[in-house]
């Protein structure tokens, strides 16, 4: 979805400075090389330093930074017992952290401005999550509760803030460079493996369409007024609907022991 926004930006003549690790990759799949207008990093965004960097390197290419898209990171599937330490470790390093991380070093340059929009990528997993995802799902929550948050802190200077929260769309989230998939051994499971092989076997089939999804980004800028919160697809629509029913009816059917914890 990343690189199909830059396509679109470019081609709508936005200036856009675009990371990855790879500058040369990044220039090569984004074919048209327009110096006044694009500018390609090579970021480690588990290095705050080569963040700050990046951020300076766009000022002196355009002098401000107007809107920043955070949608960076990738999908683990698989048991919590079954997944190493580090791995959690290092999916909310990029999820989470590198997130967190962008808003700090941007957000000097654009409380200098009195303005800005930052838009940070979440998945519906993290507001309705399923079988085998709890690790992902925990990270895409993270970022939804810091983007909510955010937006109360920042408003006023003038800087809006927008979790986008998209169902399945048909980009390369579900192929090897973007999911890690912890091997589910132990007996039992069944839900987290038939959870799994459902989730690899729709690669290619998702119903979002990447195209549509940067064109509403792109609304989302020009709006004077976005919303804090948009889940992005009709499964998306449908999960979230249910989920939020489903809270009300147990929030109100335990309310007598939820308002009984406070002093009489």
């Amino acid at each position: 979805m990343g690189l199909t926004l830059v396509k679109k930006l470019l081609g709508n003549d936005y200036r856009v400075a675009a990371t990855s690790r790879d500058i040369n990759t990044l220039s090569k799949a984004v074919g048209l090389i327009d110096r006044e207008r694009f500018l390609p990093l090579a970021v480690d965004l588990t290095n705050p330093d080569s963040i700050d960097e990046s951020v300076q390197r766009t000022l002196a290419a355009f002098g401000r930074i107007d809107v920043v898209v955070n949608n960076a990171g990738y999908g683990m599937s698989g048991t919590v017992e079954e997944t190493a330490e580090q791995a959690i470790r290092n999916i909310f390093n990029v999820n989470v952290i590198a997130t967190i991380d962008v808003v700090k070093s941007v957000l000097p340059v654009m409380r200098s401005q009195q303005s800005g929009y930052i838009i940070n990528i979440g998945s519906v997993a993290g507001f309705v999550g399923a079988p085998g995802w709890s690790v992902y799902s925990a990270t895409k929550a993270a970022v939804a509760a810091f983007s909510e948050v955010l937006a109360l802190d920042l408003k006023e200077f003038g800087i809006k803030v927008t979790v986008v929260e998209p169902s399945g769309f048909r980009t390369g989230f579900l192929t090897k460079n973007s999911l890690a998939l912890v091997p589910t051994k132990i007996e039992g499971y069944e839900a987290v493996k038939n959870t799994k092989d459902r989730h690899l076997s729709a690669d290619g089939q998702q119903p979002g369409d990447p195209e549509r999804a940067v064109e509403i980004l792109i609304e989302l800028a020009e709006s004077p007024v976005p919303p804090i919160h948009l889940f992005l697809g009709n499964d998306a629509y449908k999960r979230a609907s249910k989920k939020l029913a489903s809270m009300s009816a147990e929030l109100e059917k335990w309310k007598s022991m939820t308002i009984g914890a406070d002093f009489k």
